[in-house]
C-alpha cells in the first residue's frame, strides 16, 4: 500500500468528503427500481431489476455454499451480456473482490491473470470457454459459464452440490417468494478496501493489475451523477458499447446507469459500425459514451460520403446558407446516433482533429473527457457546452490535475492527478506502485499535456512514445499522426524512429482504394504526395523521410490503441 494511504487518515480526511457504501447504493437502486426494466441482450431478453436481485441472490448461495469468502477473488472473461453484468454486481455484493478480464485477450493471458490474481472462481462467455486450458489455471476451484452459470469445471464436491442442488437451496431459503426486504447486500468495512483488480491492456506488452477500492468506483459514480443525473433519468435507455471489463465501458455505460435506474441494452456481438448504427435508431440511447475510432468510422462512412458532393460544397461556400446547411446536416448526424442524446462522450483514445473540426463547425453536441484505468476512470471532463475544442475538459468532480511544468500554459509536462479515483496500487508489484503514485498521493499518470488558465487540459502524448531529435527537440508522434489521418487513403497511421529518420507506417483505408480503382503503386504514389504535403505543415525536426504502407492493420488494445511497441524497433 502506499504512503499517502497508510497517513493514519482516514479517507473521508483525506479528501475532505463523506464516502458512503457503494453497495449500498446497488441495493438501494434495485430496491427503488424494482419493476423497471435493468438489463437486455440486444435482440434477446431483458431482465428487470427484480430479476437481477433475485439471479444475485442465487449466486450469493452458490458462492457461500462451495466456500467463497469475503476478499477472495473472482474473475470474469466474456463479451458484455445481461449475465456478465449480474455476475459483476453478485461478486461486489457479496464482499468478493471482481477481476474483469478482456475476452480480446488470448488464452495465454487470460492464464496468467488468473493465476497472478489468485482467482478461485472464473466466469467465462462462450468463445472463451473453448479458448482456455484449465489444466493452465490450477488454483482455480471452479468455471462457470456466464450464459446459464452452470459449470464449465469444478474441482470442489462443494462446487458441484452447490450448483446441483440451487434451486433446492433457494426454495427453502424463499418458501414462498423473494421480495425487495430479503435484499440486503454486504457492506464495505472501509472506502480503501478492495473491490476489483483491473488488468491494463496497454500498448507496453507488460500487463499490471490495477487495484481499485471501493471509494474509486463510488467516486466516479458520484461524478457522473453529479454532471449527468438531472439529464439522464430513471428509465432511459442507454447501450453498452465499450468492454465492461474496461473501465471506461464499466463506469459510464453500466455502473452510473444501474445506479440511476435505467435500461441497458449489451450489443453482445462484435459491434461492427452497422450494427452500432442500427442500434442507435432503435434504442434511441439517452447518452452515448464511445471511443473515437466508433465515432470516426460512422462519420466516414454514413455521413461524409452523403455530404460530400459537389451541390452541398457549393451552398457550403455561401455565408448566408452556410450556417442553416451546417444546421441541417447537424441534424442528420444526431439522427445517425438515435436523436434522443443528451451527448456523446469521447475518449480512451486521441480524437481525430479532422472529425472534431466537422463535428465543431456543424454545432454537434459532443464532448472529449480523459482518464486512465488508474483513476477508474476519469480525471477530466466538461459538457459540451463549455467544452474547450481540442482538449479533454477539466479536472473532474472530485480529482484534482496540475501539470508537471515550470509553464503549464505553453511546455508540455507530465499529468498529475489526486483524489479518490486514484488506485490503491499495482497488485504484488510496489516497486511500479511507488513510481506511479508519489507520496503526497498524485498518480503520475505519464501522460505529457498541457493547460490553459481556465483549466482546460491538452493531451500532447505519452512520455513512453515522445521521440528525440537529433538536435534535442521533443517530437510527440501523436500529432503527426493525427495530420496523416485526415489525408487521402489514410486509414490509420502510427510514426516511429529509426536512427535519426522518421517513418510514417500507414494500413490504407481500403475501402476508399477499392471505390478508386487504385493498385498498390498508385497507393504508394498517393502517401508519398501525402508525405510532402505533411512535411509542408509540420517543424522541420517532425518531417517524415518515408511512408510506408502497411497491408494488415495494426494490432490493437481492447480500446483500440494501436500497439506500438510492435512496430517500433
Amino acid at each position: 500500500m502506499t504512503d499517502y494511504t497508510t497517513s493514519g487518515l482516514t479517507p473521508e480526511e483525506r479528501y475532505g468528503i463523506k464516502i458512503p457504501s457503494f453497495n449500498a447504493i446497488i441495493q438501494q437502486s434495485i430496491i427503488n427500481n424494482w419493476d423497471l426494466d435493468a438489463l437486455t441482450d440486444y435482440k434477446g431478453p431483458t431482465l428487470q431489476y427484480h430479476d437481477v436481485a433475485r439471479k444475485i441472490e442465487k449466486l450469493h448461495i452458490m458462492f457461500e455454499s462451495s466456500g467463497v469468502e469475503k476478499g477472495d477473488k473472482i474473475a470474469l472473461c466474456g463479451r458484455n451480456s445481461a449475465c456478465w453484468a449480474v455476475a459483476f454486481l453478485a461478486t461486489l455484493t457479496y464482499g468478493a473482490v471482481a477481476v474483469p478480464i478482456l475476452h480480446e485477450f488470448t488464452a495465454e493471458q487470460i492464464h496468467n491473470i488468473v493465476n497472478h490474481s489468485g482467482a478461485k472462481l472464473l466466469f467465462v462467455g462462450d468463445v472463451v470457454a473453448t479458448q482456455i486450458d484449465p489444466t493452465k489455471m490450477p488454483s482455480l476451484e471452479g468455471i462457470i459459464y456466464i450464459p446459464d452459470y452452470s459449470l464449465v469445471l469444478s474441482r470442489t464436491d462443494k462446487l458441484t452440490y452447490a450448483r446441483e442442488h440451487l434451486n433446492e437451496m433457494f426454495g427453502k431459503k424463499y418458501p414462498k417468494y423473494f421480495r425487495k426486504e430479503h435484499v440486503s447486500y454486504y457492506t464495505e468495512q472501509s472506502p480503501d478496501e478492495l473491490a476489483l483488480i483491473n488488468y491494463t491492456s496497454g500498448t507496453t506488452g507488460h500487463s499490471k493489475g490495477v487495484m481499485i477500492p471501493y471509494r474509486a468506483i463510488w467516486s466516479n459514480n458520484d461524478f457522473a451523477r453529479h454532471v449527468l443525473g438531472n439529464i439522464v433519468q430513471r428509465g432511459d435507455n442507454v447501450i453498452s458499447i465499450l468492454p465492461m471489463a474496461h473501465e471506461y465501458g464499466l463506469a459510464y455505460e453500466f455502473i452510473f446507469e444501474f445506479t440511476h435506474g435505467c435500461h441497458i441494452y449489451y450489443l453482445t456481438r462484435l459491434p461492427s459500425p452497422a450494427i452500432i448504427a442500427a442500434a442507435f435508431g432503435e434504442i434511441k440511447p439517452k447518452i452515448i459514451i464511445a471511443v473515437p475510432l466508433v465515432i470516426e468510422k460512422i462519420i466516414r462512412k454514413k455521413v461524409f460520403p452523403k455530404i460530400q458532393n459537389n451541390k452541398l460544397r457549393l451552398l457550403l461556400n455561401m455565408p448566408v446558407i452556410s450556417k442553416k446547411v451546417n444546421e441541417r446536416i447537424c441534424e442528420q448526424v444526431v439522427k445517425a446516433f438515435g436523436g434522443n442524446f443528451y451527448e456523446i462522450i469521447i475518449g480512451g483514445a486521441a480524437f481525430n482533429r479532422e472529425i472534431e473540426d466537422f463535428l465543431r463547425k456543424i454545432g454537434f453536441p459532443y464532448t472529449v473527457g480523459y482518464g486512465t484505468t488508474e483513476c477508474a476512470p476519469i480525471i477530466g471532463y466538461s459538457d459540451w457546452h463549455t467544452f474547450e475544442p481540442y482538449s479533454c475538459g477539466r479536472a473532474a468532480y472530485h480529482q484534482q490535475v496540475r501539470i508537471a511544468s515550470t509553464d503549464p500554459e505553453n511546455t508540455a509536462g507530465e499529468i498529475l492527478t489526486k483524489g479518490p479515483n486514484v488506485m490503491l496500487g499495482y497488485y504484488k508489484d510496489e516497486e511500479a506502485t511507488r513510481k506511479a503514485i508519489d507520496k503526497d498521493g498524485w498518480y503520475h499518470t505519464g501522460d505529457l499535456g498541457t493547460m490553459d488558465a481556465k483549466g482546460n487540459i491538452f493531451i500532447r502524448g505519452r512520455i513512453k512514445t515522445m521521440l528525440l531529435s537529433a538536435n534535442g527537440q521533443n517530437i510527440y508522434p501523436e500529432e503527426i499522426e493525427d495530420k496523416l489521418n485526415s489525408m487521402p487513403l489514410v486509414g490509420e497511421s502510427i510514426v516511429i524512429q529509426e536512427g535519426e529518420k522518421l517513418i510514417g507506417l500507414v494500413h490504407p483505408d481500403y475501402d476508399g482504394t477499392e471505390i478508386a480503382g487504385l493498385s498498390h503503386d498508385d497507393i504508394v504514389s498517393v502517401m508519398e504526395q501525402n508525405r510532402k504535403q505533411l512535411n509542408a505543415e509540420v517543424p522541420a525536426y517532425s518531417r517524415l523521410a518515408e511512408i510506408r504502407v502497411m497491408e494488415e492493420e495494426f494490432q490493437k488494445t481492447p480500446k483500440k490503441s494501436i500497439k506500438r511497441f510492435l512496430y517500433q524497433k
